[in-house]
Order: structure tokens, then sequence, then C-alpha cells
């Protein structure tokens, strides 16, 4: 395996290749390997996040973030139709992703409700078809983090031509990395296959509703930072429910501990060190293989931005919580739309 090969290798194929070495040479070489990639990723993610914030204003480096996603993730999986037809589900998916959570911004509950769910639900459709490839763990989180941090006025402006470039750039690595991919099913076939009775849209619908639910009871609460809470019910509403207890039981302990380290390093360090806080947890996370890891260093980044707007306790706090409510919440709620299809169907047959 050449180093260029080595560098494309998840951390999970890194630690498994550092793991099978049998001489202490080969592991130092791969373990330095390993290292040098997280170092490089990091590099590449700040100076993109930083280069849209300079250009389009602080408000807009979340977009460096949503296209970083998309650019890393796309890389890799497909949407399982043809090139020219992915090419265009891409384009609607960007479009819903710049337009969908500034009007669901711009109106009450009800309004956001119901372009969130709409939204939701299209990008799951146009992007989720193959649930091997875990587009929605992608598509939903950029979705979420737009809506999250939105803009107005001059500050919007400037994300539409963000946007615009993020969708640019995502294009052509996709095309790229998948024009020689043969699939013979096309657009259309994805909205045909869109069938109540199969797994694949039963998991789609519970997780469009499951997520939009959360967000609205959220919100007639008058809960802050709802997507928090979207974001944590998206990572439980996976399509394989072992998949689902197993993260379930990972996500609040993960997030407890990196308060708890988040806390640590606040009081630790000196004040001009807590910017770099959330670079820390992205180089946690790039060390991390396992969801439970990712879930602890995922913290210091939200954790990092939320303590400028409320305060180091309030947002610890309203952290821990939103999370456990986005868990509890997310598994109850597959329970329930799981006991009601099984009901339907047997009423039904």
């Amino acid at each position: 395996m050449t180093v260029y090969q080595e560098l494309q290798l998840n951390q999970a194929g890194s630690k498994a290749l550092i793991r099978s070495c049998t001489n202490r040479k080969d592991k130092m070489r791969h373990t330095a390997i390993y290292l040098f990639k997280i170092c490089l990723t990091m590099a590449f993610c700040m100076a993109v996040v930083i280069g849209f914030s300079k250009i389009f204003g602080n408000g807009n480096s979340i977009v460096g973030v949503v296209v970083l996603l998309c650019v890393m993730a796309f890389r890799f999986a497909d949407f399982g139709i043809r090139t020219p037809h992915a090419m265009g589900a891409l384009t609607l998916m960007f479009a819903i992703l710049t337009f969908g959570p500034r009007l669901a911004n711009a109106g009450g509950l009800v309004q956001e409700f119901l372009v969130n769910t709409v939204c939701i639900l299209l990008l799951m459709v146009l992007g989720c078809h193959n649930v091997v490839m875990f587009n929605h763990s992608t598509l939903l989180l950029c979705y979420l983090l737009l809506y999250g941090y939105d803009v107005t006025g001059d500050l919007y402006i400037q994300r539409l031509i963000a946007m615009g470039i993020g969708a640019a750039a995502t294009l052509i690595v996709y095309y790229r990395n998948h024009r020689k991919k043969v699939y013979k099913r096309s657009l259309g076939d994805i909205f045909k296959e869109f069938d109540i009775h199969s797994l694949r849209t039963r998991w789609q619908i519970t997780m469009v509703f499951g997520v939009t639910t959360a967000m609205l009871i959220a919100g007639l609460l008058h809960v802050p930072r709802r997507m928090w809470i979207g974001i944590a019910a998206m990572s439980i509403l996976v399509p394989f429910h072992e998949d689902a207890k197993k993260r379930a039981k990972s996500r609040v302990p993960g997030n407890i501990v990196g308060c708890f380290i988040f806390l640590a390093l606040y009081y630790l360090l000196p004040p001009s060190i807590y910017n770099y806080v959330g670079v820390i947890g992205g180089i946690g996370v790039g060390l991390s293989a396992t969801y439970g890891c990712q879930a602890v260093f995922n913290t210091f980044g939200a954790l990092a931005i939320a303590t400028s707007a409320y305060g180091l306790k309030s947002a610890v706090g309203l952290r821990v919580a939103q999370n456990m409510f986005g868990v509890v919440f997310a598994l109850l709620f597959c329970l329930i739309l799981h006991r009601i299809f099984a009901r339907w169907e047997r009423s039904a047959s």
C-alpha cells in the first residue's frame, strides 16, 4: 500500500492497519502517516472554514463546514443512481440546503415545522436511497447546522454565493469520483420506490418526523439551540435497530464526558487558548474510530460556540439536557412508530 492509498483510509482502517503490523518499524511508520493525515485534514478544514469566514463574513463560517462535510462525504458515497441523475439530485439538495433553513426561520413554529418536514423528507428521498452509504448523516447534519446558524440581510446574500460555490465544488468531486460507476436506477425510480410497505421508506418517515417533531416540542417549550435536539435525534434514528441502541448508549455518556473535559480545559487553559478548544475537539474526532469517542469530542466545538452566547454553565447544562431529550425522544418515537406500522400491517392483511 502506497502512502497516498494509506492517506485515503478512514480512522478505523488506519488503526486496523497499525494493529496488524508485526514489527515496531512498520508500526511507527503507519502511525506517523496516520498522524500526518489527521494534521493535514485539520489544516485543510481550518483553512476552508477560515477562508469562508473571511470572504463571506463570520456568520457564514458554517457554510465552510457544510461544504467540507459534503465534499469529504461524497468523495466516497454515491446515491445509487445514474451519475447524470445524481448530479441533478445533488443540485436540488443544495437548493434545499440553501433556501429551506432560511424559510423555516422566517415564520412561526407551524411554518418552521412544515418547512423542515418537507425539506428533510426531500433530502431523505433524494440522497438516502442507498442506506448503506449513511448519506443522511451528512445531508441532515448540514441542513440542521444551516438552520441553527441562520443569517439574514446582506449576510444571507453572501450565503447564497457561498453555497453556490460549495455546490459547484461538490458536484465536481462527485462527478470525478463516480462518473464511471454504472447504475440502472434513475432519479424517477427513487420516487417510484418510495413505498410505505418497504422498511427503507418507513425508516425515512421515522427519521423525518422524529427529528422535526422533537424540534417542534422544543420550540413549544421555548428551548434555545433546538438544532442540538434535532442532531441528537438524527444520530439515533439510524436504519438498523441494533445500531440505534448502541448509539443511544454511547451518545449521552459521551456528551457528559465531553462536557467534563471541556470544563477542565476551560478552567485549566489560559483564555487565549479558548478559541482553539474546538480545534482540539476536531483533532479528537479525527483520532476516534468509535461513535462513543466521537460524541465526546464533538461536544467541544458546540460548547465553544455556545459558551460565548449563554455562558459556561448554561451552555453545558443546555448541551446535556438537549442531548438527553433528543436521544430519549428518538427511541420512544421509533418504538411508537414501529408499533403503528406493525398494527397497520396486521389490519391490512
